[in-house]
Parts: structure tokens; C-alpha cells; sequence
């Protein structure tokens, strides 16, 4: 499947040129020969099919926009989540006066290196393009040294596992009875953290959301696939097309 798609641009034209060959043969016949008729039926058909494959194609594209909006939202919520947790650890944590502030500090560190994963999130996004349709046209721009490096950003996507993110609670049994302890001593400390529990809580919600529109995608890569396939039917068609009209215009003008 790879394969068609590395080489998308090249398949298409090999295509037209195989119907440009093609029609240089029918080019003996003159217009109104039954030959020209069932170019002309060709190009319908495979113009058709072409057609019905962009509409199906659509379901990619919007599966695509979700992922690229589901990303907008966990990077949101990982900067909402740093920031927050920057600031309680400025305000409380140097130094923590308390024990229980401590175990609080501790607990935000914890979480905060849990989340430094999140920086590689743009990956999602970046693979998403891989197999789209003519994207070998970066080849005429120089773009294909990239390649490998994008073979590798797949695969850190394809093993990421929000799991591991999971395992992490921000409100343990240690860190439930600190929270009790600050609500009675400084009530703003115990809320603070409270607001960056529920913060990171609704992070891993988000990650854990974009890994499974990401599989979604996946499954549904072979769409593009086709739709690599139906362009060049269509490119292989398009010279019957033409050749017909042309001839149908040389008659005329005579």
C-alpha cells in the first residue's frame, strides 16, 4: 500500500501516457468510428467511479479536520495544564513551608513530567498527510528527503498509548489527605490544587481522545489509497476525452 502511495505521482503518469499512446492508435480512425465511442464510454465510466471515489474520500477529510481540532484542544489543555501548575509551584512550592504543601508540590512535579510527552502532539497532525493524494508532487520541490524522518514520526505515533498517561492519578491516598489537611489551614492552596487535579484530569481526556480519532484515521487510510487508484483511471481515461473532441473539432472545421 506504501508502495502506491510513494509513488503516486509517477503511477498517474504512466497512466496518461498509457492513454496517450492508446489514442495516438485511435487517432486512424475517423470521428463518429465505433472506436471513439467506446473511448468516449471509457472515459464516463472511469470518470464516473473517479467522481464517486472524491465523494467517498470525504469521510478522510473529515476525519482529518477532527484530528487536527482534537490536537488544537489537547495542546490547549497541556498549556492550561503547564501554566497552571507553573504558577502553584512559584506561589507555594519554593520553598513549601508545610508537609502537606510539600506532598502537593511533589504530586504537581510528578504530573508536570508526565505531560512533557505531550510536545511531540504536531506528529499526529504531520503524518496524517503521508499517503494524501499527489503528494509526491514534493518531489519536484525537493521534498522527499524527509521521507524517513516521517516514516519515524508514523511509527512514534502508531506506539503512543494514552495508558500510560492513565496510570497517573492526580488525587492518590496521600495526596487526598493533603488536600483535606490545606482546606482546613489555607483553604486557597487545597482549591488551586483541586483546579489543577480536574485540569489534568480533562487532559488525559483529550489525549486519550486524539489517539483514538488518530486510529480512526488509520483505519481509513486505504480511502486515499483508492482515491490514488481512481486518479489514475482517470488520467488514463482523460486522452480518449480529448482525443475524441479533437477529432470532432478537425471535422468541423473542415
Amino acid at each position: 500500500m506504501m508502495i502506491i502511495a510513494d509513488n503516486q505521482l509517477l503511477l498517474i503518469l504512466m497512466c496518461f501516457a498509457m492513454g496517450c499512446v492508446g489514442t495516438g492508435f485511435l487517432f486512424r480512425n475517423p470521428a463518429g468510428h465505433h472506436a471513439w465511442k467506446v473511448a468516449d464510454l471509457v472515459w464516463v465510466v472511469l470518470g464516473g467511479f473517479g467522481a464517486l471515489v472524491a465523494v467517498i474520500s470525504g469521510i478522510y477529510t473529515t476525519d482529518s479536520s477532527r484530528l487536527e481540532r482534537q490536537i488544537d484542544i489537547a495542546f490547549a489543555a497541556t498549556a492550561a495544564f503547564d501554566r497552571d501548575a507553573a504558577r502553584f509551584r512559584l506561589r507555594f512550592c519554593d520553598p513549601a513551608y508545610d508537609t502537606d504543601i510539600s506532598v502537593l508540590c511533589d504530586k504537581i512535579e510528578f504530573l508536570s513530567a508526565s505531560t512533557a510527552g505531550n510536545a511531540d502532539l504536531p506528529l499526529f497532525l504531520a503524518v496524517t498527510d503521508e499517503v494524501a493524494p499527489l503528494r509526491s508532487l514534493s518531489f519536484l520541490l525537493g521534498g522527499r528527503d524527509d521521507m524517513g524522518e516521517m516514516r519515524e514520526m508514523a511509527a512514534k505515533a502508531n506506539a503512543f498509548d494514552p495508558a500510560a498517561f492513565i496510570v497517573f492519578t492526580a488525587l492518590d491516598d496521600a495526596t487526598q489527605s493533603a488536600v483535606d489537611n490545606m482546606r482546613r489551614k489555607v483553604p486557597a492552596i487545597a482549591g488551586d490544587f483541586l483546579i489543577l487535579a480536574r485540569t489534568y484530569d480533562d487532559l488525559i481526556s483529550h489525549v486519550t481522545q486524539l489517539k483514538s480519532e488518530w486510529e480512526v484515521l488509520q483505519d481509513n487510510v486505504r480511502i486515499l489509497i483508492l482515491q490514488i487508484l481512481a486518479l489514475c483511471l482517470v488520467s488514463f481515461a482523460a486522452p480518449f476525452r480529448l482525443g475524441k473532441s479533437l477529432v470532432e473539432l478537425r471535422l468541423f472545421a473542415r
